[in-house]
């Protein structure tokens, strides 16, 4: 995917090949008991300089988090309280938990909770398989009528794990029909050998070389890096590779749990969350928001193919539900789906893309309600809450409702009752118990490994809701001092309001209450600390739709095996072309800054070109412009420019808002076909 930083991690001297035959083998983790795995952590740490990797590497920690981790302790609070608190939940935090599922579970609409359930319900035989393949758009797969170039298409981008996924689902699609005596699909491999798919990836035999070699220093720096740092008393660091596909990882992974010298090796877990560090890739940080909608869409194929895999891999058995049609409640804002209010919200605020009450009701709460000691946790008046739900769904969208007299604690209460009365649930009813099983997964990356994938696919209206509620939990976090809430209690508090929900049933009350309450905050914790991280799209997601689009691009040539040999020349000249690229020194850049100004400027390029410099150099342009009055004035006569940004279009990317950091000779080299367009940033 373009040129990239060379990380030096080579505290292992044995290399880890991949493993070539996983495909009738499952991998299970042993899950101990949670007590007794407490290590108590010595508070003197021994100072040493960063490494180069460290350096050039950003941190995937919160802001807030930091802050508040910054915050000296209490004078009541010894520091090795302190530290116990941030390891495990106190009592207050279980106790809060199990009163908020006891105020869930006797809430509204669990009343006719046996019928609710009975329209949720596990797909039937086949249909589970047959929808999973259409979700991951493979559907062509199961189809007589397409061709063997459609079917190859999102399957020439798969790893080897992710393509044993798709086997697997195929297999058991397979074996459904053979009872019901219809005519299996053709499988997978029967597909990679066809003489079609020679001539569409010549190249094919070595694409896996690179990933191999990313795969094996990925293998060398999971564990005895980790060791190595904790037996000098170094922080506690993770270092988070999106290189690779994160199923690809768990393979080198549970592989190399296997051998002897590791065991002893293998950190345990403590309860506390490390720093994160994510190796710098040369095309930049890709955010969820950056791309456009039909790239995010492959995406989003491309993230559920990776986490069954992973899922498969770590034994995860999760099944999706499906639901009924329920009848939406005569309400403007309880009780209505989030796609419905934002369709109402966008008729008076186009460009919203979060509802406006939820946007009113969490600024209220950042203004009077984080510095408010224990808020989330203070239940509100019953009474109150009741006449304030009325009054909003008359007034709230006629300018009526005044927040005014309304207490902290009360409109906490509604913001937790707004998110559990969504007709299905804030993380769908596919997905919610898949997020709940992450708890089960011992290791931290692959925790949050599986999250980032989840993220990836929640529907966008669910994904921005979500993210504006975690944005506000950190700021409730990073007030601790004030409003003793810290990260457990916060978790804890929240945590059954996301992964309880009447339409699905849930496992999250069953088993030893301790137990099972730390390790739903556990997961809820992971979405505060490291949203950041998980609102990212993986740079191998990356690699793969820029080669799913390359071959999409290339797919009409394709159906004459008489363009093989011309492919094969062309594949060569590209190689060619690449290496000329390099020499490249001056690129035209489309500028559609709105009806503000339209053009074309020139940029030299050399191999520390960033972003950053491009834009700088648009800025200064248009400042010297005579139509630099066309900036909005501010009180003081000064003029405020557009927010622009630096877009890549077409080629193997449909459009690509770019990181500012991203080294643009890399970006050229990996991607010579597109444009370069300075355009406004899109609204949030």
């Amino acid at each position: 995917m373009g040129g990239r930083e060379q990380i030096a991690l080579s505290r292992l001297g044995s290399s880890m090949e991949p493993p070539h035959g996983l495909r009738r083998f499952r991998f299970r983790p042993v899950h101990g008991s949670t007590k007794g795995r407490r290590a108590s952590l010595s508070h003197s740490t021994k100072s040493r300089n960063p490494s180069p990797t460290e350096m050039s590497a950003e941190p995937w920690s919160s802001p807030k988090d930091q802050v508040a981790a910054e915050v000296a302790p209490s004078a009541r609070t010894p520091p090795s309280q302190d530290h116990e608190q941030e390891q495990r939940p106190d009592k207050l935090c279980l106790d809060s938990f199990w009163s908020e599922v006891e105020t869930i579970t006797q809430g509204s609409g669990y009343a006719d909770l046996d019928s609710t359930r009975r329209d949720s319900k596990h797909s039937e035989e086949g249909e589970q398989e047959e929808q999973w393949l259409a979700d991951a758009g493979l559907s062509n797969l199961i189809s007589e009528d397409s061709e063997d170039v459609d079917k190859v298409l999102l399957l020439s981008t798969l790893t080897r794990a992710q393509a044993e996924a798709v086997q697997r689902r195929l297999d058991s699609y397979t074996l459904t029909l053979r009872k019901k005596n219809k005519p299996p699909p053709r499988d997978v491999r029967d597909i990679f050998n066809a003489p079609i798919t020679q001539t569409l990836l010549p190249e094919s035999q070595h694409s896996e070389d690179p990933a191999q070699h990313s795969m094996a220093c990925v293998g060398k720096t999971s564990l005895s890096a980790a060791a190595a740092e904790q037996q000098r008393g170094a922080p506690k660091e993770e270092i988070f590779f999106t290189d690779v596909a994160y199923c690809e990882q768990a393979v080198i992974f549970l592989k190399q749990a296997k051998l002897p010298q590791n065991g002893s090796q293998r950190r345990k877990e403590d309860g506390t969350l490390p720093r994160v560090i994510c190796p710098k890739c040369r095309l930049g940080v890709t955010r969820i928001q950056d791309l456009s909608h039909a790239d995010m869409k492959k995406v989003r194929q491309l993230a559920l193919i990776d986490m069954t895999a992973l899922c498969d891999l770590l034994g995860l058995e999760v099944k999706r539900h499906k639901t009924g049609k329920r009848k939406i409640p005569e309400s403007t804002l309880f009780g209505v789906p989030l796609s419905t209010l934002l369709e109402n919200d966008q008729k008076t605020k186009p460009h919203t893309s979060t509802p406006l009450f939820l946007q009113a009701i969490l600024s209220f709460l950042e203004r009077k309600g984080v510095d408010s000691e224990g808020i989330l946790r203070v239940p509100g008046s019953q009474a109150r809450i009741k006449l304030l739900q009325q009054n909003l769904e008359t007034g709230f969208y006629q300018g009526r409702f005044s927040w005014d007299d309304v207490s902290a604690n009360d409109a906490a209460a509604l913001l937790k009752k707004f998110i559990r009365e969504l007709p299905t649930p804030l993380l769908t009813a596919e997905y919610l118990n898949t997020f709940s099983a992450v708890r089960d997964i011992t290791d931290l990356k692959q925790k949050l490994h599986m999250l980032n994938l989840l993220i990836l696919l929640l529907p966008e209206p669910n994904r921005n809701t979500l993210k504006v509620l975690l944005e506000f939990l950190s700021k409730v976090v990073s007030r601790e001092k004030r409003n003793r809430m810290n990260l457990w209690a916060v978790a804890t508090i929240m945590a059954p309001n996301l992964f309880l929900h009447k339409a699905v049933p849930s496992r999250l009350t069953e088993g030893a209450e301790k137990g099972q309450a730390e390790k739903a905050a556990d997961v809820m914790r992971l979405l505060i600390k490291y949203q950041e991280l998980l609102w990212t799209i993986p740079n191998f997601l990356m690699s793969q739709v820029r080669k799913l689009n390359e071959n999409s691009n290339r797919r009409y040539q394709f159906y004459d095996r008489r363009f093989k040999n011309l492919l094969k020349k062309i594949h060569t000249d590209s190689k060619e072309k690449a290496g000329k690229n390099v020499l490249e020194s001056c690129r035209t850049v489309k500028i559609q800054v709105g009806d503000l100004m339209n053009g074309t400027m020139e940029f030299q390029l050399n191999v520390g070109s960033q972003a950053s410099d491009l834009l700088a150099q648009f800025q200064r342009q248009l400042l010297r412009s005579p139509d630099n009055g066309k900036g909005k004035m501010r009180r003081n006569g000064s003029t405020v420019h557009p927010d622009c940004a630096l877009f890549e279009v077409g080629g193997n990317i449909g459009e690509h808002c770019l990181d500012p950091e991203t080294h643009l000779l890399d970006l050229y080299n990996s991607n010579p076909g597109g444009e370069w367009v300075i355009k406004l940033r899109p609204r949030l």
